[in-house]
């Protein structure tokens, strides 16, 4: 599940983009906590068990959900959620068995969701391009490995597009050093150079995601169509709006 800034009830700036009640999930932002535990409710009623959320940090680590179902949430930053001290600081989380709902928020970071053929593992990843270039992606492939999984398939949610996504050359340099020889082309590739613009770039975060994961043996990867940033009527877009909610991309093994 993937959901949008609609039908909710937070209003401006964490409303719908058009004056009606938005979505917001995100409890660190400024909205209102009355309203963002209703928008929960909204989701929680959607939902199988209360989802698992993460302390977001921008790292690497994969946190497996299934022996903590409906743990609360902390987050000092990110794209995460700032609650209570309890939850996990992670990026990723899997899940093993009925019961557990693996959830992350973004606002314009590539959200990943993640499953095996057999419906053995689920996980879900948050992708910002720190994450990403530092390997999130392949650890959560590793660790749904660990845990079992057989082929995994892999599809990328809503994030900024390679139209909207303006970096700097420290940026490309990190991909291309974490990349492989043999990779160092394709990850290039998603680097366009801004013209009259030196060591600017437009990137494409998500044929970036989709070179790592190919790198890591993951080639069923569907997805990857959206921005945030352009679809303001769809989703919230930190770098569009800088005060704004925050959706969420959610998994769970029926």
């Amino acid at each position: 599940m993937f959901t949008t800034r609609r039908g909710g009830v937070s209003v401006a700036p964490y409303d719908d983009g058009f004056g009606g009640g938005g979505l917001n999930l995100g409890v660190h932002v400024g909205d209102q906590p009355v309203s963002v535990g209703y928008n929960r409710a909204l989701l929680r009623a959607a939902l199988p068990a209360e989802p698992v959320w993460l302390s977001q940090v921008h790292g690497t680590s994969v946190f497996d959900v299934t022996v903590l179902p409906g743990m609360a949430e902390a987050a000092p930053d990110g794209d995460g959620d700032a609650g209570t001290a309890a939850a996990p600081e992670a990026d990723a989380s899997l899940a093993r068995a009925p019961g557990s709902v693996c959830a992350i928020m973004t606002a314009d970071c590539l959200p990943v969701l993640f499953c095996d053929r057999a419906g053995k593992v689920v996980a879900a990843a948050h992708a910002g391009w720190r994450g990403l270039a530092n390997g999130v992606l392949a650890r959560t492939v590793a660790g749904m490995r660990a845990a079992g999984a057989g082929e995994i398939l892999a599809w990328l949610g809503p994030a900024i597009g390679p139209a909207r996504f303006e970096v700097g050359a420290e940026v490309k340099q990190t991909f291309l050093r974490q990349g492989s020889a043999a990779d160092a082309a394709r990850l290039a590739a998603a680097f366009t150079a801004l013209p009259g613009q030196p060591e600017k770039y437009l990137a494409d975060i998500y044929a970036l995601a989709r070179c790592m994961l190919e790198a890591d043996g993951v080639s069923r990867i569907a997805g990857g169509e959206a921005c945030t940033v352009s679809d303001v009527a769809s989703f919230y877009s930190y770098r569009r709006d800088g005060v704004t909610g925050r959706q969420a991309s959610l998994i769970w093994i029926k």
